[in-house]
């Protein structure tokens, strides 16, 4: 079932940053978990969130597995290796990002891929997604959100979840990437496994008191976004939807 919504270092003001990205993004990590966008001065503007991924190949884990047996038996290397079919066969999957939104007034709702419930920029809830992509395009997949009526926000839920094919993020190379108008990305990468897990909350962007901050959250379950919704107490009604095909 798938679900579809219906209804600094030593100063203590500087945020503990860990730039662990690439070429010198901020990365979220149970280290160093939250970001304060208030801080950074990037409570303006658009904030971009991409989820950009690609399905694994069979010469991905085989590679993985060679340096696994390379380790524990090293005279292997010197055996002939076994001829294997040509061609790496792709893994079926398709990641979706959403977001769950709950604002200032007490509205809430999603909006998602599933059921092109698209959202709004310039209106309620100020949260847009760019479209749907299916194959793990290079552009991958984006949520906007208006930061301009970030006073309007209480919290959103940003999360990625498998819409079809295998049940296993570790068969995907994901990453989802926040670009504020202001100060440098910060990246947050799905590489924490969990056998059979359908849908994983990925970082929450909260508005306490007038800061607004982003927290690492990593919370993977194998259910869909009616799962989500009960973990965190969204209180929406869901119920069964379908992509049409392609």
């Amino acid at each position: 079932m798938w679900d579809k919504f219906l209804g600094g270092w030593g100063r203590p003001s500087t945020q503990q940053l860990d730039f662990g990205g690439a070429n010198g993004a901020v990365e979220l990590t149970k280290r160093h978990p939250t970001f304060s966008l208030t801080k950074q001065g990037a409570v303006t503007g658009n904030l971009r969130v991409n989820l950009s991924w690609r399905m694994r190949t069979s010469s991905d884990f085989g590679e993985r597995a060679s340096l696994s047996e390379g380790l524990r038996h090293p005279l292997r290397k010197f055996r002939p290796e076994m001829v294997q079919a040509q061609g790496p066969a792709f893994v079926n999957v398709d990641l979706d990002l959403a977001c769950m939104y709950e604002l200032q007034d007490g509205s809430k709702g999603v909006v998602q891929p599933l059921g092109s419930i698209l959202g709004s920029l310039n209106s309620p809830p100020y949260v847009q997604l760019s479209g749907d992509d299916r194959f793990g395009s290079g552009s991958g997949e984006t949520i906007y959100v208006n930061m301009d009526h970030h006073a309007e926000i209480k919290r959103l839920l940003i999360f990625v979840y498998i819409y079809d094919g295998t049940p296993a993020f570790d068969r995907t190379h994901a990453m989802v990437t926040l670009y504020p108008g202001n100060g440098p990305r910060i990246e947050i990468a799905l590489h924490e496994r969990a056998p059979e897990a359908r849908s994983c909350a990925v970082v929450m962007l909260e508005n306490n008191k007038g800061e607004v901050t982003l927290r690492r959250e990593m919370k993977y379950v194998y259910g869909f976004q009616a799962e989500l919704d009960r973990l965190y107490g969204w209180g929406l009604q869901w119920g069964r939807g379908y992509k049409t095909k392609v």
